[in-house]
């Protein structure tokens, strides 16, 4: 059984292990989860190894990642969300899980964690142009649009925006 750092009414919130790696396939390698960010639409196997390892490494620096997301009742995991870079939100959902919610109460945990407990002020986030359910989830959770920026992963620009504690 898991250990979670972080729990919600449906959720909990882990952080990535070297084990971890058959988690991680699964869930990057899902090509309805990478056709928003990534331009090819997938992940190699490698890439993925490669995530995986920086998704620990930020942790141990940084105190954050995109943690792996678990259901509490099936323990399946059902993505991920969490922090990268200087304090960027972000989501990625296995498709089974989609349009229940879990989307906006995991990133409502990790935002309330991240002001909470790791005390940051402001949490930046964007979006894939064409992927409009997100744009619809991060209104909903209050943030407010503030330009755009080019992400390299896609090859486009992408609009860019924040909340403040």
């Amino acid at each position: 059984m898991r250990s979670y750092f972080l729990k919600t009414a449906r959720l909990g919130f882990s952080t990535w292990q070297d084990e971890d790696l058959p988690l991680a396939l699964r869930l990057w390698s899902d090509p309805q989860v990478c056709r928003f960010i990534s331009s090819r639409g997938f992940f190699t196997e490698e890439e993925i190894r490669l995530r995986l390892a920086s998704e620990i490494k930020s942790q141990k620096e940084k105190g954050w990642q995109y943690w792996p997301v678990f259901d509490l009742e099936s323990e399946e995991l059902v993505g991920c969300c969490g922090l990268r870079g200087e304090g960027e939100l972000g989501f990625h959902l296995r498709p089974a899980f989609w349009s229940k919610g879990l989307g906006y109460e995991a990133a409502r945990a990790a935002i309330d964690y991240a002001f909470s407990s790791l005390g940051l002020k402001v949490i930046l986030a964007g979006h894939n142009p064409a992927n409009k359910a997100s744009e619809a989830l991060l209104m909903k959770l209050g943030f407010m649009r503030t330009g755009e920026q080019y992400y390299e992963p896609t090859g486009l620009m992408h609009p860019v925006y924040e909340i403040k504690a």
